[in-house]
């Protein structure tokens, strides 16, 4: 196809764009489009100045981030470098290449992924990441230490069930680690002898739309202080600082107030923490739910259930402006960590496989509303349901099951697992390892889980909303459920936002347009 040429234009003529050329595996990418002809390749650059210098070479994706070596005369690296490695999506290995003539060695080649290798402060060890590489959706992160001489490493915290990311060297026997356990992200110490000292548990505020757990850290060695971002249920992000203890708990001092000109002023809902069964098989939920400022306990509120993506992601108690926008509007907002969240190990994390979407998550979600009203301070005769990406599916999936809602608002929700997985970027790891098979060799389980298989009964008035470009689930899926519900003539409306990929609210105005049209479309059917 490269080879075909084109004849010079004719005088006074202009060529249409040419045609783009798609003979890629992996040719795609949500917020990139369709990808060049190109890999990801090291190169180095003089500290002061000069000119780039790749290192690496060949059809293969070269993965940050990257950890200097053996003095300063090379760098490790992830990458898959078997020839199938556009297929072969659960395995990475850690390599090194040298600076000087760009010879590469494997320094791992245990089944599954290698990633994030970072050096010790002596040169001496290399910590990193790893995950198996069996076609389950989700494996818990390990870490291991690799002694560089003789390239034989061990595992910590084997029997650990969480995953660990972001390792950093504290000294030459501890590593700085965060996690996430229970709907919070925590900072820990993990020493070479196996043990895990817990420091902070607020770390997060930087997803700011949703209370997705986020934030970060960072390591000042030689001053034995860390820094992160700090959160709350009411404040977003702030800068954090604390000495690196050696015993007891890190005093920590937070040194800016970067929201409170908005937010100081402001009464927000309250938040609340509970936990409940789920009515499928007894499976404890985590959940939270904000009631409105100025809460009157004599009252009873709309219910508004906000589902989180993933499914393999999770929510805490920290601040997020949609929850709270809708808590202002008069709504009791619940959100919950359903089985498939993360943080509470990898049982709970697995007990989707093969069953996303089903009536097991939505068991895990009306529980949690039934959990409410038993509270008394729902009224249940205004129910309302929302969700992105997998809440999306969540949303759309549950008024094929139920009546109960008033309306319900689904952003960005996969409609028809075989068009999805068959038109998305993510099909080749969505396919391996959440699927039994190929679309065409077990239809039935792709449209069982399938919102469209539900849509003939649908009686619940839908908003839709996605953005445009769109690739982890293309606008054609709202397009499908939008049309379905037209030919049954119910009520359906489909907010299709620009230049957007799925990422739909990572821009203040788009988060701003989903809530405001959400909140719009629910006071259409809001009753009395």
């Amino acid at each position: 196809a490269k080879a075909v040429k084109k004849p010079q234009a004719p005088k006074g003529a202009t060529w249409a764009k040419p045609p783009v050329i798609v003979e890629r595996t992996y040719y795609q990418r949500d917020g990139a489009g369709i990808l060049p002809d190109a890999y990801s390749q090291v190169f180095v650059v003089p500290s002061d100045g000069g000119t780039a210098r790749q290192l690496t070479s060949g059809p293969y994706s070269h993965s940050g981030p990257l950890a200097w070596v053996d003095d300063g005369k090379a760098i490790a690296f992830s990458a898959n470098r078997n020839d199938d490695w556009e297929y072969d999506v659960n395995e990475a290995d850690i390599w090194k290449v040298t600076v000087v003539d760009g010879s590469l060695t494997q320094l791992t080649n245990l089944p599954g992924r290698e990633w994030s290798p970072v050096t010790s402060p002596n040169g001496k060890q290399l910590a990193f990441l790893h995950r198996g590489n069996e076609p389950i959706p989700y494996h818990n992160a390990k870490l291991r230490v690799m002694q560089l001489g003789s390239q034989q490493h061990q595992e910590l915290l084997s029997d650990f069930d969480r995953s660990l990311e972001s390792p950093l060297w504290l000294s030459n026997d501890r590593i700085a680690v965060q996690f996430a356990d229970r709907g919070r992200y925590k900072l820990a110490e993990v020493r070479l002898n196996g043990s895990l000292v817990e420091w902070v548990d607020d770390v997060g505020g930087t997803s700011v739309s949703r209370p997705y757990l986020s934030g970060t850290y960072s390591v000042a060695r030689q001053a034995n202080k860390v820094a992160y971002t700090r959160a709350s249920s009411y404040r977003p992000a702030d800068v954090a600082v604390f000495d690196i203890p050696r015993r007891g708990e890190p005093k920590v001092t937070t040194y800016t107030a970067l929201n409170d000109d908005v937010l100081g002023h402001r009464q927000l809902g309250q938040v609340h923490e509970f936990t409940y069964n789920s009515s499928f098989d007894g499976t404890e939920i985590h959940g939270w739910y904000i009631t409105p400022p100025n809460y009157d306990a004599q009252k009873k509120y709309p219910l508004l259930l906000e589902i989180h993506g993933g499914p393999h992601l999770a929510y805490g108690p920290m601040f997020a402006a949609e929850h709270q926008r809708y808590a202002a509007d008069g709504y009791i907002v619940f959100y919950n960590n359903y089985r498939g969240s993360t943080s509470y190990g990898a049982e709970h994390a697995l007990k989707l496989d093969g069953f996303y979407a089903s009536e097991r998550d939505h068991a895990d979600h009306m529980s949690g509303v039934d959990a409410l009203i038993e509270k008394g301070i729902v009224d249940t005769n205004n129910l309302f349901i929302a969700g992105g990406s997998a809440g999306g599916i969540a949303t759309t999936y549950a008024v094929g099951l139920t009546d109960r809602f008033n309306a319900a608002a689904a952003t960005n929700p996969v409609i028809n697992w075989i068009s999805k997985t068959l038109t998305a970027d993510s099909y080749m790891g969505q396919i391996k390892n959440q699927f039994p098979a190929m679309p065409w060799e077990d239809y039935e389980h792709y449209w069982q889980r399938s919102p469209l298989s539900k849509v003939g009964q649908v009686n619940t008035p839908v908003l839709l909303f996605s953005g445009e470009n769109d690739r982890r689930v293309p606008m054609s899926e709202i397009e499908q459920f939008y049309q379905a519900l037209q030919l049954r003539k119910v009520d359906t409306a489909m907010v299709r936002v620009p230049d957007a990929a799925h990422g739909v609210t990572a821009r203040p105005s788009n988060m701003i347009a989903k809530i405001e049209h959400t909140l719009a479309w629910f006071r259409l059917y809001m009753k009395d």
